[in-house]
């Protein structure tokens, strides 16, 4: 199942209005955030939870059932929505923890000049980061090496606290992708990651997150990432060093994992910083990452100040 966080387009109307999120039957309606499947015509059928994609993992986690609740009302319900009436959203907007994974493909470590790990290498992102499909991402002024990184993001179901390897596929909810977008030139030169990391708008996310279920082998999926069409970065999810159930367990030995934390698996080779001569994001440039089984992540890149007294 395929699941969504969408906004209503200005002048089209929901035929869900008495379900707003926020309440709002007409007024402000655009505005409002909703949950939704998409079916396999590609459209959105409105769902009744009343809350954002965290809260409705939550209650899963408390009330396993009210998944199946969830997959009959997509069946039975006949309204749809095409995808030319709404916005899709990032599919988690309010995780409590955005965790990355650093040097995880051993062909990415090697372009990157760095050894291959012996644990983990972590790093985290926030809410300020998340962005959603199709949305324009803006690159700072203070940005001049700005880089793609197409990458699995695993979608905690359940706490985790101190879990096997064994358990943790009991507690991945879904899957989505992330680009990690990285300022490098931040990156490598302030001896940390975070502010060339964790930068407004350096998460994209989605399109939609794909349950557990419906994504049984996410250990052999293909992924990739185009550049304005051009295909830049292409393997396999095999080829991970830290494996998705080590990562879950490795996480839970230390911090607590909740319903709706976002686990990003990291990216393969063929990055732009590993190119001869090095390839940097630029004003209108477009990537597309792709990941089979989930779909394609679409965002532009727009150089400047997204701050509203300089739009």
């Amino acid at each position: 199942m395929k699941l969504v966080q969408y906004r209503m387009k200005e002048g089209n109307r929901s035929p869900n209005t008495a379900r707003d999120r926020e309440g709002t039957a007409a007024r402000g309606e655009e505005a409002a955030l909703r949950l939704g499947a998409v079916n396999r015509n590609g459209e959105v059928i409105p769902l009744s939870f009343s809350g954002t994609m965290r809260q409705l993992i939550e209650k899963v986690s408390h009330t396993p059932e009210y998944k199946r609740q969830i997959e009959i009302e997509a069946e039975e319900l006949t309204s749809s929505l095409p995808m030319s009436q709404v916005t899709l959203c990032s599919p988690l907007t309010d995780p409590e923890k955005l965790i990355f994974v650093g040097l995880n493909y051993a062909d990415h470590a090697r372009e990157s000049g760095m050894d291959i790990p012996a644990k983990p290498v972590l790093f985290a992102k926030y809410n300020n980061s998340i962005a959603g499909p199709e949305e324009d991402i803006w690159i700072p002024d203070e940005v001049s090496q700005c880089d793609y990184e197409v990458e699995l993001a695993v979608i905690i179901g359940r706490t985790a606290r101190n879990i096997t390897e064994e358990q943790a596929v009991e507690h991945i909810f879904g899957y989505t992708i992330i680009n990690d977008v990285s300022a490098r030139d931040i990156q490598l030169s302030e001896g940390q990651w975070t502010r060339g990391k964790a930068i407004d708008g350096f998460a994209p996310m989605g399109p939609w997150l794909v349950t557990a279920d419906s994504l049984r082998h996410p250990e052999e999926l293909s992924i990739s990432l185009k550049l304005n069409g051009t295909t830049m970065q292409s393997s396999n999810t095999r080829e991970l060093i830290f494996n998705i159930p080590y990562l879950v367990s490795f996480l839970s030995r230390t911090m607590t994992l909740k319903p709706g934390d976002v686990i990003s698996t990291g990216t393969p080779p063929g990055v732009g910083m590993g190119m001869t001569p090095p390839v940097w994001l630029q004003d209108g440039d477009v990537t597309e990452a792709e990941i089979q089984g989930i779909g394609i992540l679409r965002n532009t890149f727009k150089r400047g100040c997204q701050c509203p007294e300089h739009k």
